[in-house]
């Protein structure tokens, strides 16, 4: 019989398989970005089904296949079913899942990318720190994290704003939100930001326009 291994990571994206299945995609720090299917997860009282969910953080035990995994169990940690009751930051939140998604890459160490994952979700349930910063941070440090990235700010900007960019770049990931901006220094960065994802991403996020619709 296969011997299971046991991997911490976040649901990604769940996707229904036939009647009863569901494909998750797995963010680990082990192995970076993941396939499992999650046999009969749809269903009712299945025990697979409540850890089968998008945002869900744990340990997830799974046996190894030719070209996926298995998953038999989990241990989990944070379900984050916060976001349910605030939708502007479940929007945001699965902003971040798509984009982690993109970066993550399958049978590469993937610490650094999960914990901002996770530390940045858990950001967005602080009422003291603005979404729309959340995002920046999130953004920045994740294509830092991915060496996509310009070490100083691409134009011009103020002290404050210049800081700010250093300080998301180099800073450890437990001290990332720890700070808010003035409005006009958040701007500032946002214009930053958004010229350096022009200059890195090829694609766009269907969660972000969704967002962007959202907010008007």
């Amino acid at each position: 019989m296969r011997e299971a291994v046991s991997l911490v990571g976040m649901v990604l994206k769940s996707t229904p398989v036939g009647e009863y299945d569901r494909r998750l995609e797995i963010l680990t720090r082990e192995r970076g970005k993941i396939t499992a299917f999650a046999r009969g997860a749809k269903r009712p009282g299945n025990g697979l089904m409540a850890v089968s969910r998008p945002f869900v953080f744990g340990r997830f035990k799974l046996y190894e296949g030719r070209d996926a995994y298995s998953l038999a169990s989990a241990e989990v940690k944070n379900y984050f079913t916060e976001l349910a009751e605030d939708v502007e930051a479940a929007c945001y939140g699965s902003y971040f899942l798509e984009f982690a998604d993109y970066y993550s890459r399958e049978n590469m160490e993937g610490a650094e990318l999960l914990l901002l994952l996770y530390q940045s979700v858990r950001a967005l349930l602080k009422p003291v720190l603005p979404n729309a910063l959340v995002q920046l941070v999130f953004e920045l440090r994740a294509m830092a994290v991915s060496g996509e990235y310009t070490p100083a700010p691409p134009k011009a900007v103020s002290d404050s704003a210049a800081y700010a960019w250093e300080f998301i770049i180099a800073s450890p990931l437990e001290s990332l939100y720890t700070f808010v901006l003035k409005e006009s220094v958040q701007q500032e960065l946002k214009e930053c930001v958004e010229m350096n994802k022009r200059r890195f991403l090829d694609r766009t996020f269907r969660s972000l326009k969704i967002l962007q619709q959202m907010q008007g």
